[in-house]
């Protein structure tokens, strides 16, 4: 049983957490400083060094378990023996999107906070390689449905365009007040229909259609 100084401590160290999330989705990442989220946690400047030695660490801290919540269920997926290529790619791109609406509040500082390019994994840190690793799946399920080698640069060209229509359908919604559950049941035809769009597109153009 946790003593009453050590539930404190992970209450403290719960609400410097919350507060860094909300601040980081409002102000932005760059622009925070650790002394304000001490003020919003309502803690002082000091403790706050007790429990995170700067704010990349506390973006690692909020970023990390929800990154490898979705890259097990995107990996679970891509695993299912049941499921065609194409079956694979679209379910694992609803789940993506789906959990993106889910955590849209802080969305973009998971996603885009010192991101590192997707070919430079040996200079990633651990919460890079974790995007990089999200980005890799999505482009292991597209090379398999469109028959593509590996190393035809075309891959790695449609799966940035495949993920830059994740990625605006995600962020166009990313203010909306309306609920996940509210948002998926209206919205998932028009979901669905985009990705099969663009995934018509790159089969017309690997097939020389001009």
């Amino acid at each position: 049983m946790l003593t009453k100084q050590e539930l404190r401590s992970q209450e403290t160290k719960k609400e410097i957490l919350t507060a860094a999330a909300q601040l980081f989705a409002t102000k932005g990442f760059d622009s925070v400083t650790m002394r304000e989220i001490a003020k919003v946690a309502g803690c002082s400047h000091t403790t706050i060094y007790i429990y995170f030695k700067d704010k990349e660490a506390l973006l690692h801290q909020l970023s990390m378990p929800p990154l490898e919540t979705i890259k097990k269920q995107m990996e679970n997926t891509s695993l299912q023996i049941d499921l065609s290529p194409e079956e694979i790619l679209k379910t694992i791109s609803i789940k993506f999107i789906r959990f993106s609406l889910l955590h849209r509040n802080i969305y973009t500082t998971f996603m885009t906070v010192k991101s590192s390019r997707v070919d430079q994994i040996e200079s990633a840190t651990d919460m890079n390689k974790m995007r990089i690793q999200l980005f890799t799946l999505l482009e292991q399920a597209l090379q398999r449905f469109l028959f593509i080698e590996g190393n035809d640069e075309r891959l790695l060209m449609y799966t940035r365009i495949y993920f830059y229509t994740l990625h605006g359908i995600i962020n166009t919604y990313i203010h909306s007040e309306e609920s996940l559950e509210s948002l998926m049941n209206r919205l998932l035809p028009t979901f669905e229909e985009s990705i099969e769009v663009i995934l018509i597109g790159f089969k017309e153009k690997l097939r020389g259609v001009k």
